[in-house]
């Protein structure tokens, strides 16, 4: 009989993977997110979609390990140092947001005929927004790490906090038929104990116990011992009625320090991984779509009014506390929903009586909507923050320049490219678009002009026909290659030297017919194999035949590219296959050499 039980978790394993699978490469190909595909997954797979599964509470417990796990993350790139200079932003920010926008939301709750205690309940669920949702767009965007990012971290840390006296709250809020007697100084009492008692394992324990266990050069040791810290950490905060997830941060921020920190976080990330999508799976599945036919109107206003009102607050206190616009607009995109911990203190409230099961299933839909949302939410900053216009400040425009040398691009190859024009005492005229590096060249001695190269009209402004020749060093292949046929159409007789991307757009520069082109890293690479053959011991003068003969092979190669295509002169290259599919020897000559695997060095 536990033959067809084990194939159905197993079956139910294959349904889980197979729908993360299908679902995120293909939402995130549509540019909506990799979180948006793991709800939609779970939407479809869960109880109110085909069905596979039937208790989407059970799955979001084990997920919530998910969570846990990516709060000991974040941790661990908090350093206390680094924490403590973010204090006004998390006992500030923070604070002012968790009041204004819970305070916005009871109005609301109370103008809907909620009574006092259940609107506070259902305004403070939706302010403490989804940890998991906006730091996986954040690190998407890669602005995890960046000054707004480190705010936004910042609010969400205080969120987090702020689900212990909520929780207290609703314990105070219930009914006096429903309220628990526990004694609320022994429960704080506990609570201090247990915050004390990581505290010290931290402190004493943690860094010897890695060191004695690192001394037994153990990896799977190593794995274990990291889940244990996170999760022991989380059951200890658990026991002390804390939040499991503030449990994992405090943990992660108490080995930050440590020689260890970035073998836990190799160790820990492939479980967060996998335990975050499988929370957002089961939030896709909690999602009871019958309640949402049944209540559609109450649910729809409910989603557009709290999340509306949330978004004005949190732009509100962003613009109080200096904040420039787009970063407002940004953060009330990013926290306008609500979160994982909604799921808790709801619970909680309908434990207490403080609203009935079927408020509470309201109040979830509409968390769960909110957060499917988001991403679109995100989206919508395309068009709601158009691209800032470049800050011209002690930036010149292109006019009526006479340099004998064009150059286009004034990044690290611009760079080098242009001292050996200015060695020579040559009179050039350079262009770029990035007007923090033009800035930046001012500083330097160096003088740098506004224009983009892809214009005709910028390229006359520029001096492009009196050139002798233009010099092409940007780093965008197809920029690169349009600006070419401009300059061979509209000024024919200028020089064209052009920076080619690699050994593909060399052979498409071929073909416009520019005077001279080489790829960005073949110089350097062969200066670098040389230096490697010595520091192997190969005597330097063989050394530098060996480089000698490989560049010779390349501009022959490169030669019958042309004429023949990109195959035409494979057999120069060098293999190290050990059979050949004729079985002639992998070291080719220039006869009878067999093609090597990839043609694009």
């Amino acid at each position: 009989m536990a033959l067809p039980s084990e194939g159905n978790q197993l079956i139910n394993v294959v349904v889980l993977l197979g729908a993360a699978v299908v679902a995120v490469p293909l939402f995130k190909r549509l540019g909506l997110g990799s979180v948006l595909g793991y709800l939609a997954a779970g939407l479809v797979i869960g109880p109110f979609g085909i069905g596979f599964f039937s208790d989407s509470k059970s799955i979001l417990h084990v997920a919530e390990l998910g969570v846990v796990m990516f709060l000991f993350i974040i941790g661990l790139e908090m350093q206390p140092s680094r924490l403590w200079k973010l204090r006004g932003e998390i006992f500030g920010l923070g604070v002012a947001q968790v009041l204004v926008c819970g305070g916005l939301l009871t109005a609301v709750g109370l103008l809907a005929g909620l009574s006092g205690p259940a609107a506070f309940m259902a305004a403070m669920g939706f302010v403490l927004s989804s940890t998991a949702i906006v730091m996986q767009i954040l690190s998407e965007r890669d602005e995890a790490a960046s000054a707004q990012g480190q705010r936004i971290v910042s609010i969400l840390l205080l969120e987090d906090l702020a689900i212990v006296p909520l929780l207290a709250l609703a314990t105070l809020l219930a009914p006096a038929s429903n309220a628990d007697h526990g004694n609320p100084w022994l429960q704080t009492g506990i609570a201090l104990a247990c915050i004390l008692a990581l505290l010290a394992a931290g402190r004493w324990l943690l860094n010897p116990l890695f060191r004695l266990l690192a001394a037994a050069h153990a990896r799977e040791v190593m794995t274990a011992a990291a889940l244990l810290v996170v999760l022991g950490a989380a059951l200890l905060m658990e026991l002390g009625g804390l939040s499991m997830a503030m449990g994992a941060f405090l943990a992660g921020v108490l080995l930050s320090e440590s020689t260890f920190r970035h073998q836990l976080e190799a160790e820990v990330e492939p479980f967060r991984g996998i335990l975050l999508g499988l929370f957002f799976l089961g939030v896709g599945m909690s999602l009871d779509l019958s309640a949402v036919v049944r209540e559609w109107p109450l649910i729809v206003a409910g989603v557009v009014v709290f999340m509306l009102v949330k978004s004005v607050g949190v732009y509100i206190v962003a613009r109080l506390l200096r904040a420039t616009h787009a970063e407002a607009v940004t953060r009330a995109a990013l926290l306008a929903q609500g979160g994982e911990f909604a799921f808790v203190l709801y619970g909680a409230a309908s434990d207490k009586g403080i609203f009935d099961a079927h408020m509470g299933a309201v109040l979830t839909a509409v968390v769960i909507i909110s957060m499917a949302l988001t991403p679109l939410c995100v989206l919508s900053l395309r068009w709601l923050l158009p691209k800032p216009a470049p800050s011209m400040d002690g930036v010149d425009v292109a006019r009526d320049l006479d340099g004998c040398a064009l150059i286009v691009g004034f990044g690290r190859f611009g760079q080098i490219v242009t001292q050996t024009m200015l060695a020579r005492d040559l009179k050039v005229s350079i262009l770029d678009i990035d007007t923090d590096a033009i800035r930046a060249a001012a500083k330097w001695g160096v003088k740098v002009y506004y224009g983009d190269g892809t214009r005709v009209d910028m390229l006359r402004s520029a001096g492009a026909e009196r050139a002798c020749a233009i010099l092409i060093c940007i780093n965008d292949p197809r920029a690169a290659t349009h600006m070419v046929k401009l300059i061979k159409s509209e000024f024919p007789l200028v020089r064209v030297v052009v920076r080619a991307y690699d050994r593909i757009h060399s052979l498409a520069l071929a073909k416009e017919g520019v005077d001279f082109q080489v790829r960005e890293t073949l110089e350097s690479a062969l200066v670098f194999g040389e230096a490697a053959l010595r520091a192997i011991g190969v005597p330097p003068d063989e050394a530098l035949e060996v480089v000698q003969d490989v560049r010779q092979r390349d501009t022959e190669r490169f030669e019958l590219e042309v004429a023949g295509g990109l195959f035409a002169g494979r057999s120069l290259l060098y293999g190290n296959m050990t059979s050949q599919p004729d079985g002639k020897n992998d070291r080719p000559d220039r006869e009878t050499a067999e093609p090597a695997p990839s043609p694009s060095p």
